[in-house]
């Protein structure tokens, strides 16, 4: 996701930053720890969803679009084919570039009873310089109205609030995602501005504080 431009309400998301960067310590070793294995919803009670990061190896592969060399327990329509490309080929390079990135990106959003993954979920990326963190989920089609979105962002938040590098949490909607915005809403985030990208157009920047 390249961004072009970002534009802002005069001094909204200016203070957000400045606020919250004065909260900011240096990291020390234990804080840059993130958890690799599976993250489970914060209410297992009521929910048995888990994130479960993705194997290098089939990122790698979903990338260069080998999905028939991949374990079919990781493998759908939906994340094998053209709407998921572009995340694939963008986290595949990322993971080289930069591989503390690793255990923060797209997970595979997993549930009872369903052999495959039922949708993605993630960070963009670690924490920022001032702690901000970007979300991103997207549901298998055939999975959809069943709370999964809201469950994997529940997910996202919890490990958020509990990381003490983490911030501000952000997602970035476009302005025709109203099922998307409605869900963010819901948890406290307020729009701080737009910005312009290459893929998906205009988004709308909404954060929450963690």
């Amino acid at each position: 996701m390249t961004l072009h431009h970002v534009n802002t309400p005069t001094g909204m998301a200016e203070s957000v930053f400045h606020t919250k960067s004065r909260d900011v310590r240096q990291p020390c070793q234990d804080d840059l720890i993130i958890m690799s294995g599976p993250w489970q919803h914060p209410k297992p009670q009521q929910s048995q969803l888990r994130l479960v990061k993705i194997p290098e190896l089939v990122l790698h592969a979903l990338a260069l679009g080998k999905a028939e060399g991949i374990s079919a327990e990781f493998v759908t329509p939906y994340v094998a084919g053209s709407e998921c490309t572009n995340l694939w080929r963008m986290r595949s390079e990322q993971i080289v570039n930069t591989p503390e990135d690793a255990p923060w990106i797209t997970r595979f959003v997993v549930v009872p009873n369903v052999r495959t993954p039922v949708g993605l979920a993630g960070f963009h990326g670690a924490p920022d310089e001032v702690g901000i963190v970007e979300i991103g989920y997207r549901i298998d089609p055939e999975h959809r109205r069943q709370g999964y979105a809201r469950q994997a962002l529940e997910t996202l938040l919890d490990i958020a609030k509990n990381h003490p590098n983490v911030q501000i949490v952000r997602a970035t909607i476009s302005p025709d995602n109203i099922a998307s915005r409605a869900l963010v809403d819901a948890y406290g985030f307020r729009e701080v501005g737009d910005q312009w990208d290459d893929e998906d157009g205009l988004e709308i920047i909404l954060e929450v504080a963690t």
